[in-house]
């Protein structure tokens, strides 16, 4: 049966992704059925918001994106993630970092196994190695499901990496991340080399699939990662829309000097569609962040938050 999704309308919130150092202090345990999951697939992850994500860094990448030396926590991190459904069951979504080799192969690995993939598509361009984006999707027991996905896993990143590009610049200096956050209205994570990401969850948009809650942590979320000087850096992001918000943010993006790099669906069978759009650009961090401000200004009914 096709899957549905139920999407009410509700206010725009931003939401946001760092705790404090008292929530800190009080992160949920993760459940001894998902700390299983982490302990047979051999990963890392968290729990939070009554979600397991499960981390898939590329770091044995080093990717240039139009000359620019760019770390991983910029934008290889892939992940899967569990949200606990009815009748003891999970839903699983993920988005797999891939080199154009692995596509195939890891695609055949999800399909032979009794799971899903939603959308391939790019994040960038002029990047070298080049990269893809795999989503999946399953829905069973947790175990079951992260069973199924291990094959896939399995083959990311197994193979010679690519050799890095010559000649490529790292971006250094100070970042005022304070200034970015004001800018974009949202506080972000200092993550490491230098990546400052700030992620803004749908909360106007509440999502269910079989019961399970797909919020921010299962990919239901703007987001924006700076790297570089206040000077001189780079982000990338992707904003999640509804169809009337999409031309927007487009046109948000580009009278900032934003470059739009893909539009897309990641899930399958939602209604109303949630789309998808991923954008890179270079220049003074806080225009940057300007930029990215307007473009979170058509979301929903932030216009009203000002």
């Amino acid at each position: 049966m096709r899957r549905r999704f139920a999407l009410p309308a509700l206010a725009f919130t931003l939401v946001a992704t760092v705790a404090t150092v008292a929530d800190a202090q009080q992160a949920p345990q993760i459940p001894a059925p998902y700390d299983a999951i982490l302990s047979m697939l051999n990963r890392q992850g968290d729990f939070a918001d009554g979600v397991l994500k499960v981390n898939i860094p590329r770091a044995d990448l080093k990717v240039v994106v139009d000359g620019v030396a760019t770390p991983t926590p910029f934008g290889y991190g892939g992940w899967i993630a569990f949200s606990h459904a009815d009748a003891g069951m999970d839903v699983m979504m993920g988005d797999l970092v891939l080199t154009e080799r692995e596509v195939n192969p890891v695609m055949s690995a999800v399909l032979d196994n009794g799971l899903e993939v939603t959308a391939l598509h790019n994040h960038f361009f002029y990047e070298q190695p080049r990269i893809f984006y795999m989503h999946v999707h399953g829905h069973g027991t947790a175990m079951d499901v992260a069973k199924r996905i291990k094959p896939a896993l399995d083959l990311i990143g197994k193979g010679t990496p690519p050799a890095p590009a010559a000649g490529a610049r790292n971006l250094e200096g100070p970042l005022d991340t304070g200034r970015l956050a004001t800018i974009v209205g949202q506080k972000g994570d200092q993550l490491a080399a230098g990546v400052y990401k700030i992620t803004i969850g749908r909360s106007d948009i509440a999502m269910k699939e079989m019961g399970a809650t797909i919020n921010s942590r299962m990919g239901l979320n703007t987001w924006a990662a700076f790297v570089g000087s206040d000077n001189d850096a780079v982000v990338a992001g992707d904003v999640a829309m509804l169809d009337t918000e999409v031309n927007g943010v487009l046109k948000a993006l580009r009278a900032n000097g934003i470059d739009v790099v893909a539009i897309h669906h990641h899930m399958i069978g939602s209604r109303p569609p949630v789309i998808f759009l991923h954008y890179w650009g270079r220049g003074p961090a806080q225009k940057l962040a300007t930029g990215v401000r307007a473009a979170v200004d058509q979301l929903g009914h932030a216009k009203a938050t000002h």
